[in-house]
């Protein structure tokens, strides 16, 4: 006999997806649409309805800083793009640093961990075109530096007096040439066939932000290096990381059980931050419907939810007697709000793409070794 399946409601299956945010707990955090968990109703999984259900929504769309919805999938997959996107995408950052003389204030080793930390940028295609370059090792001679996989720059800057500065000035940099190095300073030097692939001003290869600070000097001090810079991943280090920050949260949700009128409902909105809880006159309608709550308060304000997006689920209201009862907090475990903000080598909706492609290419991989498992 085939077994019956049982199908619950749109409310019961829209209940199951809301995690409960309480006063002192958190409840309902675990998923539970999974085969067995609920007798008779069936929760395989299946490719047409995450295509039907699956959702993308933008909400910023700038060239370092996005911010979209994904909605309809697991915590386990947002989460592995989250991960990718931190440590698995490959970018080019200073490795190596030669000191040749080094009389500023700032030691070898510090100055060389700042120049590290400085983003590059280039021609896209160019970056991608760049090879992995391996270090030698114990039984490993490694990968000779190329123009495939080093790019060099150079950094020579020495302060000198001013000529025609005026004997009571006290600002340093109208008194020295050089008295503040900036990433600016840094100069890229084309190897082999790089000046064909990096061409023109947006194309070369250079800091994201030529104004960072790198170190001050005075006259008789000056700074001489060579730097090679390296393709290399997040995981590795933080300095290749492609992006400042890659996060995401679910989407709140509020829920007014019973009315909330008056200077409550004001006090109400104040719990939250602007925008999140709007107030509205009940209506004559309102007020004569039986049971709404609303009965004899026909022109009083009334708390109503205006966009959840903005609210940071402080749990303020909860703090309050007076909304005990009235107001359930929750989040919609299903709904993903990405942030993510390029440090400026690739554009951030670009960085989402590829963590796509790079999950996508850990799957293949995945089955691939099962199949040869299972031969």
């Amino acid at each position: 006999m085939a077994r019956s399946s049982v199908t619950p409601s749109q409310e019961e299956l829209d209940r199951r997806k809301i995690v409960g945010v309480n006063a002192e707990t958190v409840t309902n955090v675990t998923s539970t649409d999974f085969p067995g968990h609920y007798p008779g109703e069936e929760h395989s999984w299946s490719l047409e309805k995450f295509r039907n259900e699956f959702r993308v929504q933008f909400h910023k769309n700038e060239p370092f800083d996005s911010s979209f919805s994904l909605i309809g999938i697991d915590a386990s997959i947002a989460n592995a793009f989250r991960r990718i996107l931190l440590a698995e995408i490959p970018t080019l950052a200073i490795e190596t640093v030669f000191v040749h003389n080094n009389t500023s204030i700032i030691q070898d080793e510090v100055l060389a961990q700042r120049l590290g930390l400085i983003p590059l940028t280039g021609d896209l295609e160019g970056l991608r075109w760049l090879d992995w370059y391996r270090k030698p090792s114990e039984g490993n001679p490694g990968t000779a530096p190329s123009d495939k996989n080093t790019v060099v720059f150079n950094l020579k800057v020495e302060c000198t007096h001013k000529k025609g500065a005026k004997k009571d000035e006290d600002d340093p940099t109208k008194l020295y040439d050089n008295a503040h190095v900036y990433a600016s300073h840094l100069e890229w030097v084309p190897q082999g066939r790089q000046d064909t692939r990096f061409r023109g001003p947006e194309g070369v290869i250079r800091p994201v932000n030529p104004g960072i600070l790198l170190t001050k000097l005075r006259p008789g001090q000056k700074i001489d290096m060579e730097m090679h810079c390296h393709k290399g991943l997040g995981g590795d280090h933080a300095k290749f990381s492609p992006v400042a920050t890659a996060s995401y949260r679910l989407l709140p949700t509020i829920d007014i059980v019973k009315p909330i009128l008056g200077n409550h409902a004001r006090k109400f909105a104040r719990c939250f931050p602007r925008g999140v809880i709007g107030l509205e006159v009940v209506t004559e309608e309102e007020a004569a419907k039986e049971g709404s709550g609303y009965e004899g308060h026909a022109g009083e304000k009334k708390a109503v939810v205006k966009n959840t997006f903005k609210d940071t689920v402080s749990r303020e209201c909860l703090r309050h007697d007076e909304f005990n009862g009235k107001v359930k907090l929750g989040r919609r475990r299903d709904h993903f709000i990405f942030s993510i903000e390029s440090t400026g080598q690739f554009e951030s909706d670009a960085l989402f793409l590829d963590s796509v492609s790079i999950l996508r290419s850990k799957c293949t991989d995945l089955q691939r070794d099962l199949a040869n498992i299972m031969r």
